[in-house]
């Protein structure tokens, strides 16, 4: 009997510790179980991350590749560009050289009146030479021959005349520089602008032309500001010496100097 007892005991004890075990065990095999879902879930997240990852990395490759054909096409675009600009340098080059050509023939051209001058002066003594002729009408015929010689030969200081009147005709083109200043708009920047374009005269600047206008603007870096300050009309009016009607029009403007 009480051996049946023990054994009983022994085994409700034994029943009861392989319960605790079990529960233990039981609760160990389902934190397991929980671990290995999360990690599952973990791997499955990271798999999509990698594939958005590599679906990112590959437009990045694409729009890379677009990019540098982007720049490819705007370094040959430019290289085109550089070229085609390389003209209109050599037209901003090219007008200084016609700027200082333009006075050169401003100052070549006065030498015209001084051969017309000539001619002038040549006929006044043809006209007077025959007079003397004319007033003798009984001479004889010999008188008239040596009078007739003498017209003829009267003509031949035609080359002195020309060499006295071509050092006063030119006198004119040696003409002293004007003070551009008294302009308004003109300073010290601007009138040595102007003269590095060969404008010196209150002349030269009165007979611009749109042409002229435009290439000095280019140089000068102007928009349209020769128009809005007159420079043209001032110009004139200072050529034409006419110091009242100026300074009527254009009180501002400085009698010495226009700083």
């Amino acid at each position: 009997m009480g051996t049946f007892f023990y054994v009983v005991l022994a085994f409700l004890v034994g029943v009861l510790v392989g319960w605790f075990i079990w529960g233990r065990l039981r609760g160990e095999l389902d934190s397991l179980r929980g671990d290995l879902d999360r990690t599952r879930s973990e791997r499955d997240r990271l798999r999509a991350d990698s594939d958005r990852l590599t679906g990112e990395l590959n437009a990045c490759g694409k729009t890379r590749a677009d990019l540098e054909r982007q720049l490819r096409d705007a370094q040959a675009s430019t290289g085109g560009g550089a070229k085609a600009s390389s003209q209109p340098a050599a037209a901003l080059v090219s007008t200084p050289a016609a700027a200082k050509s333009a006075p050169a023939a401003a100052k070549a051209a006065p030498a015209k009146p001084a051969a017309k001058a000539a001619p002038a002066k040549a006929t006044a003594a043809k006209s007077a030479a025959p007079k003397p002729a004319a007033a003798k009408p009984a001479a004889s015929k010999p008188a008239a021959a040596s009078t007739a010689s003498a017209a003829k030969s009267s003509p031949a200081p035609k080359p002195a005349a020309t060499k006295k009147a071509a050092p006063a005709a030119a006198k004119p083109a040696a003409a002293k520089p004007d003070n551009l200043r008294r302009l308004i708009g003109i300073g010290p920047v601007n009138e040595r602008l102007l003269k590095a374009q060969g404008v010196t005269t209150y002349a030269q600047i009165a007979a611009w032309t749109a042409a002229d206008i435009k290439r000095i603007e280019d140089v000068m870096n102007f928009d349209g500001r020769i128009a809005r300050e007159r420079w043209i009309e001032q110009a004139k009016l200072l050529a034409a010496g006419d110091e009242k009607e100026f300074a009527k029009q254009f009180p501002t403007a400085g009698t010495a100097s226009n700083t």
